[in-house]
């Protein structure tokens, strides 16, 4: 079953298993040799603040629970729980290759996932790319003339430490992509209706053209839109804007679907981005 918002690139899937995600409409039928997406919070076997489908095991929810999520999301993308690959996220931008050697890190506990990373790619096939999220910006990548692909975590220091830019560098690097050639989707995050900063978060973004800062309503805040920031940032690394997707979701306007850190408090979930090269 399908059902989601007009005009978003994403639309929401149930799966058999009751998993319910969101699916780039045009990267399902472009290019049918991947699959990505990225979870909601329904579907899962979590419980309260967890509930339903947190993913990551850093938030206190029962080890037990997230794993079985994880096992959830794999089969709902239609791959093996092996194939789950995360790393430990620290709001950076260092990159990691993952090979068939890596697969698999990260997916049954914190300890041996692949270590202060914020971007991962591969040209593996069966190699799942994860990372977590609850407001912050996921950044995905897909070489289709070298069937290679990319994920990225943009928080506030992330986006303007260059999390989107070097996850091009490292794809143009490691399997010879040329930036024009590259698709890139920025996924639900929350934007600048919701995510009003400090002048000292501000003063980062004040001088960027995206024009991505906008007064807020109280004395010496702003309202801070880390898609747009991030749009330009790819547009800035080469890749062209018509093969840039963008949602229009935003994780703090609704809780219903989405776990967000900043309207919950830090007492919630996080949800997970995927992508895989699966031929």
């Amino acid at each position: 079953m399908t059902v989601g918002k007009q005009q978003d690139p994403f639309s929401l899937h149930t799966a058999d298993n009751g998993v319910v995600t969101l699916r780039l409409n045009e990267w399902l039928t472009s290019f049918p040799w991947l699959t990505a997406g990225f979870t909601t919070r329904k579907g899962g076997v979590g419980q309260k603040p967890w509930d339903e489908l947190n993913t990551a095991l850093h938030v206190g929810d029962h080890t037990d629970a997230v794993i079985e999520n994880r096992r959830l999301v794999s089969a709902a993308a239609g791959l093996a729980f092996d194939a789950w690959t995360c790393a430990e996220q620290v709001h950076g931008c260092d990159a990691a290759v993952v090979d068939a050697a890596s697969a698999g890190s990260g997916r049954l506990s914190r300890e041996d996932a692949i270590q202060g990373k914020d971007v991962l790619v591969t040209n593996t096939p069966g190699v799942m790319l994860t990372m977590f999220y609850a407001d912050c910006v996921p950044l995905w990548f897909v070489d289709p003339v070298n069937r290679a692909v990319g994920l990225a975590h943009a928080g506030w220091r992330g986006s303007v430490a260059g999390a989107a830019s070097e996850a091009v560098r490292t794809m143009q690097r490691e399997f010879s992509s040329s930036p024009d050639e590259l698709r890139a989707a920025i996924g639900p995050s929350i934007r600048g209706c919701c995510y009003e900063v400090d002048e000292n978060i501000a003063q980062h973004f004040k001088q960027d053209p995206s024009e991505c800062l906008s007064p807020s309503s109280s004395p010496g805040r702003y309202m801070l839109d880390l898609a747009k920031f991030n749009r330009h940032k790819l547009t800035e690394a080469g890749i062209l804007p018509k093969h840039i997707e963008i949602s229009d979701y935003c994780t703090s306007c609704q809780t219903d679907l989405f776990f967000s850190h900043r309207k919950e408090k830090g007492s919630t979930g996080r949800m997970a981005a995927w992508i895989a090269v699966t031929r």
